[in-house]
């Protein structure tokens, strides 16, 4: 199993309105997509939020190709509406790993 882990850290001001759009847009789109078996929003504990809250949106795949599909034909769309709403509002990472 491969895991798709974008790692956010958001502004305080926007942080609620982030969450409240992960959960009832961006994560079912991308889930929509049916490459990907599950998804999960973390929120990191034990972190200064003094400059935003910090988030990990994990996303399950089968296997690489699936995560490569993904990257090829959906990731630019997906990364595009987010800047179209929060702009730089944010900063995000992303890991790519394999379940052992």
């Amino acid at each position: 199993m491969i895991v798709y882990n974008v790692t956010i850290k958001v502004d305080n001001e926007v942080a609620d309105t982030w969450v409240s759009w992960m959960k009832s847009e961006h994560m079912p789109e991308l889930m929509s997509t049916g490459l990907f078996i599950d998804c999960r929003l973390c929120r990191l504990l034990e972190q200064d939020e003094a400059e935003g809250v910090t988030y990990t949106a994990q996303y399950s795949l089968a296997a690489m190709d699936q995560y490569n599909d993904y990257i090829e034909i959906h990731a630019e769309k997906m990364r595009d509406k987010s800047f179209k709403l929060f702009g730089g509002k944010f900063a995000a990472f992303r890991t790519v790993m394999e379940v052992i």
